[in-house]
């Protein structure tokens, strides 16, 4: 059985027979025709897996021909081979979308390559790419199981998810299996590496303390402000990864000059975290300092509805003299209009906007059936998001700021995580409702599934009573009631959640970019 199809076009066909006996001695099929006409006809009637295309033919040329062949088989791949080096002809073929481009005379071996980065690239690639992970797979295991840092544990989450990216990339077999099991193992550590630091990072913080939503913006914003005007844009929900499959769309227009990653706060949600962000303050010290723009878990309004004044506050406090523009695109009548505010960004020292949509896309896939099919797996979750990003207007907004001598950070206040196994809990009604922590009084649970904070004060959140306290799940852990069990976890397993601990949601970027 041959391993390709090969159609040959060539004026000088006949000299060429010493190449074509090469690849058919490697069990290439070789068809030949030494004119544009006979390769279209061809071409028309059959399927060819590479095609070798003379540039400089007589008649029609190897460029009229690439565009015929296209026009009819736009996916066919396509090699010239020329005798010019003009560079013209070059653009030409590769603006018609050519597979490589190949300078005359060519031997043998050089045709050979051609042939297999075409049609052998990918098992070539995923082949290389598993004996790549085998040989970093103890590397990496070892420093899972080592005494880390707080920067020791971001590396192995740029790991991770490094190779997460690569090995589903090129369809690796096997190996999916063999990474899933390293990263439960690297979120059983993480979550027992937190439990024994994080009351010390929040009440008695030192050198090794890590970036935290209280300290971020003073930490990675206020440097990159200092340098000029900043458009900081906060999407929710966002995750490394997601990060890491966006930034290849960014890279036509703008260059990363810093990639970091910082730590949420617990609980890793919207009302703690990006509150704490916005106001360079934890929860408890914001609700006893602005009591007028904290609001508890059991009350019936918005609780980041003050994010801009908590903000505003946080400059005074850091003495920056800057103009603040703040808007937040929370649904699809605000996001058409995302691009009309480029004028008000260029007229404000810091701008700041909060998208949404990927929070919004985690709690439509935990509520709509459609979305879950859509959104089965992380791979689905990252596929999802990127195709909202590269039709967004928000994208469109960074297009055009591009060229505007603006520096942009691109972060989130916490990340999500996908949640597949149940543990009991139990409580009264005035318990909190999020999956992935817990804040109430007579909490009921098995003290070895949770990290517990029976002392809220002690890491700064606040309590609804002098009884009630916190417990967080980790791992791929959520919270159930016993009573409607097997309902409850039915309809919530496999849902992307955020709340608690787990390098998904507590590891998240902080990414600055400047316009090329």
């Amino acid at each position: 059985m041959s391993k390709a199809s090969i159609l040959w076009v060539d004026d000088e066909i006949d000299l060429l027979k010493p190449h074509t006996i090469f690849l058919q001695s490697k069990d290439y099929e070789i068809s030949t025709v030494n004119n544009g006409n006979d390769a279209i006809d061809l071409v028309t009637n059959n399927l060819y897996d590479i095609v070798f295309l003379d540039e400089n033919m007589p008649g029609m040329s190897g460029i009229e021909t690439l565009r015929h062949i296209k026009s009819i088989r736009p996916q066919m791949p396509i090699v010239m081979i020329t005798k010019s080096e003009e560079e013209f002809i070059m653009d030409e073929a590769i603006g018609s979308q050519i597979n490589d481009y190949l300078i005359k005379p060519v031997n043998p071996m050089q045709i050979l390559m051609a042939i297999k980065k075409i049609t052998e690239q990918k098992r070539l690639v995923s082949e290389k790419t598993t004996l790549n992970y085998q040989s970093h797979f103890m590397e990496l295991g070892d420093l899972i199981n080592s005494k880390l840092d707080a920067k020791g544990w971001i590396d192995v989450h740029k790991k991770l998810v490094y190779w997460d990216l690569e090995l589903l990339k090129n369809g690796t077999e096997g190996m999916e299996q063999l990474l899933h099991d390293q990263k439960n193992e690297a979120e059983n550590r993480f979550a027992r590496f937190v439990k024994d630091n994080y009351v010390d990072w929040i009440s008695a913080p030192n050198s090794s303390t890590p970036t935290h939503s209280a300290t971020m913006f003073r930490n990675k914003i206020m440097p990159v402000l200092q340098q000029g005007r900043t458009l900081l844009l906060v999407i929710d929900n966002f995750r490394f990864d997601q990060w890491e499959v966006l930034e290849p769309l960014l890279t036509p227009y703008y260059n990363v000059t810093n990639e970091d990653i910082y730590y949420s706060i617990l609980p890793t949600s919207t009302q703690f975290a990006r509150n704490a962000l916005f106001a360079g303050l934890m929860p408890s010290e914001i609700q006893k300092l602005m009591p007028n723009l904290w609001v508890n878990e059991n009350e019936d309004e918005s609780k980041n509805a003050h994010e801009d004044e908590l903000l505003r506050k946080q400059l005074t406090r850091l003495g920056a003299n800057c103009s603040l523009y703040f808007d937040k695109i929370h649904n699809l009548d605000k996001s058409q209009r995302l691009t009309d505010c480029v004028n008000k960004i260029m007229q404000n020292d810091l701008s700041v906007i909060v998208v949404n949509f990927v929070d919004m896309l985690s709690h439509a896939r935990t509520e709509m059936n459609m979305i879950k099919e859509l959104v089965s797996d992380e791979k689905a979750y990252r596929s999802i998001t990127c195709s909202w990003f590269e039709h967004s207007t928000l994208f469109d907004l960074l297009k055009l700021l591009a060229d505007k001598n603006i520096n942009i950070v691109i972060t989130t206040d916490h990340g999500t995580t996908q949640v597949s196994n149940p543990i009991k809990v139990v409580g009264d009604k005035e318990v909190s409702l999020n999956l992935r922590y817990k804040h109430g009084k007579q909490l009921t649970y098995n003290p070895r599934e949770v990290f517990e904070i029976k002392n809220p004060q002690s890491v700064c959140l606040p309590r609804l009573n002098v009884s009630s306290s916190y417990i967080f799940a980790f791992g791929n852990n959520f919270f159930a009631y016993p009573n409607n069990y097997n309902h409850y976890v039915s309809y919530y397993r496999n849902t992307f959640q955020h709340g608690g601990i787990s390098m998904d949601e507590m590891l998240i970027p902080v990414i600055t970019l400047a316009g090329k």
